[in-house]
């Protein structure tokens, strides 16, 4: 399975991650961007007083491989 993990910091300047797992498997990087600052500047996530999704900062696609046992 892939997600897709996108990187912003707080307000504060700390590292937060958004996973999406039912994502479009081919977005490219321009696409990520602009959905990532609408976003951030929607400013709907906030904690204490303070905007948790605020800058991006990465996007990158993450696969887990899953064995089965039996």
């Amino acid at each position: 399975m892939r997600v897709l993990q996108l990187g912003f910091k707080t307000q504060s300047g700390k590292k937060r991650s958004l996973s999406l797992k039912y994502i479009d498997q081919n977005l490219d990087a321009a696409t990520v961007l602009q959905q990532m600052q609408a976003i951030a500047a929607a400013k709907l996530f906030v904690k204490n007083n303070e905007e948790i999704y605020f800058e991006p900062v990465s996007a990158k696609y993450v696969e887990t491989k899953e064995v089965p046992l039996f």
